[in-house]
């Protein structure tokens, strides 16, 4: 009986994952150089205000954001509603968690889960900032990382993207605002 319904299940599962597409073109060597370029100045960037301003201006889901926004900027995940919202939402969202219930790790589970629906039920999609709660919670974070890093780190780096991506006459960035 366990071995009729395991089949079954192969059976209707294993096939959906045969793959077999090509994969996605890779960009033109000019194309990888400026992403990498502005993902690197974009970051350090954060880390020249940082140490300048003697506060944290970097955490680690901008990484994650510097590959949407430079390496995929056509994706709706990396337009500037999905980068600055998604982080905002992920954050305040943590930041009520962290308040209401302390640091147990179902509240981060919790927050993490409530970003992700209240980012979709948006349009805010922003996976990078479905790392914010964790960092959040894990550093007991207070409201002030709301604005900084958040905020203005968010900024930043879709200014960057919006300079980087408007270099190319191919590229227009962002296709759409808010």
């Amino acid at each position: 009986m366990v071995k009729r319904i395991i089949r079954a299940g192969c059976k209707h599962y294993f096939p959906k994952m045969k793959g077999g597409h090509p994969l996605p073109p890779r960009p033109n060597f000019r194309y990888i150089s400026v992403s990498w370029l502005t993902s690197m100045a974009a970051i350090s960037i954060l880390y020249g205000i940082s140490y300048c301003t003697d506060s944290v201006m970097i955490m680690a889901p901008f990484g994650a954001t510097c590959v949407l926004i430079f390496g995929a900027p056509d994706s709706p995940l990396a337009q500037p509603r999905n980068v600055i919202g998604g982080h905002l939402i992920a954050t305040t969202i943590s930041l009520i968690l962290l308040n209401l219930f302390g640091d147990q790790w179902w509240v981060v589970a919790m927050a993490v889960a409530t970003s992700i629906a209240v980012m979709q039920y948006t349009r805010t999609l922003h996976p990078p900032a479905g790392a914010d709660p964790i960092v959040v919670i894990l550093t007991h974070a207070s409201w002030g990382f709301i604005l900084v890093p958040v905020l203005a780190g968010a900024v930043i780096l879709v200014i960057c993207g919006v300079i980087k991506n408007n270099l190319s006459k191919e590229r227009a960035y962002p296709k759409y605002w808010w």
